[in-house]
């Protein structure tokens, strides 16, 4: 399916405006929306072509730029060790209510969307696995599909290190998608077991995928990105949006 990308939106959210990119099918006509939360280096090259093959898809795909109270509009975080830092800064030094708050708005500005369906779901990559993670506890959103998810395991997101997301599962109403790469240092074998063990005792909806592969095998840019498990994701990720999204 053609697409569109070049449109963008500052939309409001109680920590000022927050832009937001769009993709969408270029045909006219509606279709269900998805939230992308990027890295912590914001809306890269890599960020935008998996997006670009979620819209392809026929979805309409919005991509925040997480760090919008800290840097001006249009920021890209570098995939180097500044760039990296800064990032890491940025992602303990925002409150992880204003995170939410950023999710609420979002969710909200991309349901009344004129080319949307009102039906939504979110989707992530490292911090943004977990940011769509607690995107789903918000009632508008169908389904998340979480991909090596940072700090749940730890509750370390968010100013003062200190989140709740594991305590919270049982305001998930819809059905959530974990995957994470068995050779990730950033969420241990105990870590995936302690996460996994929380979702079976809250009763959440769940679906669970672990691949021999390093942290960021999605992004297309770098020694750890894997063609073969990206294809492999992004069918599991068809499956989940089709089923949740398009029924009825």
């Amino acid at each position: 399916m053609i697409i569109r990308g070049d449109e963008t939106a500052d939309i409001l959210t109680p920590g000022g405006p927050m832009r937001m990119h769009l993709l969408r099918p270029a045909g006219e006509g509606r279709f269900p929306g998805v939230i992308l939360f990027s890295e912590i280096y914001q809306v890269t090259a890599p960020i935008r072509r998996l997006a670009a093959m979620v819209a392809g898809q026929g979805y309409v795909v919005a991509v925040p730029e997480v760090y919008h109270e800290y840097e001006p509009a249009g920021t890209v975080l570098a995939y180097d060790q500044a760039g990296t830092d800064r990032g890491n800064e940025l992602k303990y030094a925002k409150p992880v209510a204003a995170y939410d708050d950023d999710a609420r708005a979002a969710v909200a500005w991309l349901a009344s969307h004129q080319a949307c369906t009102g039906r939504i779901a979110t989707m992530g990559v490292c911090l943004g696995g977990h940011l769509a993670f607690r995107a789903a506890m918000n009632p508008a959103v169908s389904a998340a599909a979480c991909f090596y998810a940072t700090d749940i395991h730890s509750a370390t997101l968010g100013q003062g290190r200190h989140d709740d997301s594991l305590a919270r599962l049982a305001d998930i109403p819809g059905e959530v998608m974990m995957v994470w790469g068995r050779q990730d240092p950033h969420v241990p074998f105990a870590g995936r077991q302690a996460i996994r063990g929380a979702l079976e005792e809250a009763g959440v909806r769940y679906e669970w995928h672990e691949v021999n592969a390093q942290h960021a095998f999605l992004r297309d840019e770098g020694p750890r990105y894997d063609p073969a498990l990206f294809l492999q994701a992004m069918g599991w990720t068809a499956a989940l949006f089709g089923r949740t999204l398009r029924a009825g």
